[in-house]
Order: structure tokens, then C-alpha cells, then sequence
């Protein structure tokens, strides 16, 4: 069979890269182009665009490269004319991939949607497309399932979410790269793209004169070259482990963390962490308009309380990280932390989402 995968960012990639290998082990002739980066194009899908010439961030952004968003949405049909697959499987990323499958659907081609849009938080006027595009829908998120069945009557697969199967094969395996550490480490998930690392670095660094009993690493993101990351690095006591973030995590007592997918692998390593979150004015603007959430991190959102402080555009300041690193580096406050990540997992189940959505794909077909 012929499969078309489009992920559009770095936790897409390492989810799509997981579905390439099931869908691979499963049909050993797979044929498979896709849209991520070097993860999916490891497992043996031909690359075709790479998420780094794709992924802008934020609402303005968005609208500064409308004109490369086109054209990558033009390119991308006609790659798909070219290659005539059997089936279309979208990998989050539902800007473009909604887009797509909006076309897709109406050149005949079947539409596998892995990862749903997060039409609970913002725009849920899209379960009309959703409805009108899609032929399955797999959700990841325990709260997800009900969502699209009572509120919306439409039927999802829920899958379970990637991450746990994931970590869980990450943590029995022995740490490859040990850092040289004379103090316990704070890790520093600033993001996986310039602009949003650029924002939240200078405020990660300026706490770290305070804190001398510690060790500050940053996880440099695969896409983003090392050298890039010395303007960062310039005090000793500041490391950069590069495309390694999960043997970070193991090795780390605390984090600060961007939000996004980040917020979930730290939980499920059993790091305690902060949220620290800021955009452009104009950006962060709109959102506080359009995105109707209690929390902007996973970890908050599953649990439906704060189990970790989130910092976010005018409380993130130099003061307010300083306090929080207090307190979860405090023993009172980490056993909290760390008893709310048990329950965390409890709820995201013990499926292999990535064999389930293979298993699901090949019998459609």
C-alpha cells in the first residue's frame, strides 16, 4: 500500500516516525512519503518537506508567511497528484493538514487523522470539517473521546497517548550521553523553534547567578544547529545537550519548560517543572480571544487543576521563575508534584497508540 503522512513540527515527527515503523512492520511493502523530519525519514518514509521550513509560531507569524503557507500547500497537492497514495494519515498540525484534507476528501482519497485538533480549546467551529472531511479521527487524550461523542455526536478512536509508550522503552534504557555535573541539573526546555528560544532564554539565564547549587542544561532542538546555541551558553555553569532531551530529563532534578508536548515528557519522566510561556503582543492578543482554556499546558489540562505553576506572557518574569524554581526544587512540593504525575499516567492508559493506529489504517484499506 501507498501511504501519505504529513506532520508539520518536531512532536509530530517523533509521533509520525513511531506510526511509520507500525505501519512498516505491519505491511512490509508500505510505500510511505511524508511531510516531518529526520525521525520519519530514519524509519524509511521519503521525505518531502522537512518541519523546519514549515512551523511558524503564533497568530502574526502566521500572517507575515502567508505567502510561503500557499505555496507549501500548492506543492503539496501536486505531490500527492504524483504519488497517488492509498490512503492520506495527517499527524496533528491541522492548519495545513485540515487544509489538505479538505482537498484530499474531495479528490477521493480516504483521510486518517492521528492526533486530533484541539477544537476543544479554540475554533471548534472545525467539527464541521472534521465531520465532513475525515474517515477516522484518533484521539490521544483521555478527555477527548467524550468531548467529540456527547458534545458533538461524532465518533473517535481513542488510542492512547504516544508519549506513554514512548518513555516508557526511553526509561529502561541506559543513558547515552552522561552530563558532567557537579550539582544537581535544572533542565531548560526553551522550545523547538529561533523565535520562541530567542523570547524565553534571556529569562531562563538570568536566574541562574541565584542558584549556585545548581546545574543548568539546555536542550538544543534537533532541527537548530549547536553553534546557534553558544550566544546561550557563555556561563560555565550553562550546558547545552544537543537533540537529547529525553537523556536530559533523566538526568534532571527540575525544569523549565516552554509549553507544548514538552510539559507531558517532563511529567512522565517525573520531573517537576514550571510552564514559562511568551509571544508577540499582537499574538498573544488574539489567543486571549479566541482560545477558551482553564491552562496551556497538557499536564494541567488532563488533571483539570494546576498541578504545575504556569508563568504566562506578563507573569513571566525574572521574580516569578526565581520563586517557582524555590518551590520545586522544595521536598514538600516536588512529593506533591510527583504524586499528581502518577495519576497522570493512570489516565493515559497502557495503549501502544502507534500499533493501534497502524492496526486501524491497514484494516480501513
Amino acid at each position: 500500500m501507498k501511504y501519505y503522512i504529513i506532520a508539520g513540527e518536531a512532536s509530530g515527527d517523533l509521533h509520525g516516525s513511531r506510526l511509520i515503523a507500525a505501519l512498516k512492520e505491519k505491511d512490509p511493502k508500505a510505500e510511505i512519503r511524508c511531510w516531518g523530519g529526520d525521525l520519519m525519514q530514519a524509519e524509511g518514509g521519503v521525505l518531502v518537506k522537512h518541519y523546519k521550513d514549515l512551523a511558524f509560531m503564533g497568530f502574526w507569524e502566521v500572517i507575515k508567511n502567508l505567502g510561503t503557507i500557499f505555496s507549501n500547500l500548492s506543492f503539496c497537492k501536486k505531490d500527492i497528484t504524483q504519488f497517488q497514495p492509498d490512503v492520506m494519515v495527517y499527524v496533528d498540525y491541522p492548519g495545513f493538514n485540515m487544509r489538505i484534507a479538505k482537498w484530499a476528501k474531495q479528490m477521493g482519497y480516504q483521510n486518517h487523522y492521528y492526533i486530533s485538533p484541539q477544537i476543544w480549546a479554540w475554533k471548534e467551529n472545525r467539527i464541521k470539517k472534521i465531520k465532513r472531511d475525515l474517515d477516522v479521527l484518533y484521539t490521544i487524550l483521555p478527555f477527548e473521546k467524550t468531548y467529540f461523542k456527547e458534545k458533538h455526536q461524532y465518533k473517535t478512536l481513542f488510542v492512547g497517548h504516544p508519549l506513554v509508550e514512548i518513555i516508557s522503552e526511553k526509561q529502561k534504557e541506559p543513558i547515552k550521553h552522561v552530563i558532567k555535573a557537579n550539582q544537581p541539573i535544572i533542565a531548560l526546555l526553551p522550545g523547538s523553534r529561533k523565535q520562541e528560544i530567542e523570547k524565553m532564554m534571556p529569562l531562563f539565564l538570568a536566574v541562574v547567578p541565584h542558584f549556585p547549587d545548581f546545574d543548568f542544561v539546555i536542550a538544543g532542538a534537533p532541527g537548530i544547529p549547536k553553534e546557534w546555541y553558544h550566544q546561550f551558553t557563555k556561563d560555565p555553569r550553562v550546558k547545552l545537550l544537543h537533540n537529547q532531551t529525553y537523556d536530559l530529563l533523566k538526568q534532571s532534578f527540575a525544569a523549565i519548560v516552554t509549553s507544548g508536548t514538552a510539559t507531558l515528557e517532563t511529567a512522565l519522566f517525573g520531573v517537576p517543572q514550571m510552564v514559562c510561556y511568551r509571544s508577540s503582543n499582537i499574538s498573544y492578543w488574539i489567543a486571549k480571544r479566541v482560545v477558551n482554556l482553564p491552562f496551556i499546558s497538557l499536564v494541567n489540562l488532563i488533571m483539570d487543576k494546576e498541578v504545575v505553576r504556569e508563568l504566562i506572557q506578563n507573569e513571566c518574569t525574572v521574580s516569578h521563575i526565581y520563586e517557582e524554581i524555590k518551590e520545586i526544587t522544595s521536598p514538600s512540593k516536588r512529593a506533591h508534584v510527583l504524586e499528581d504525575y502518577s495519576k497522570i499516567k493512570t489516565q493515559l492508559g497502557k495503549k501502544k497508540a502507534s500499533e493501534e493506529v497502524a492496526k486501524h489504517i491497514i484494516a480501513a484499506l
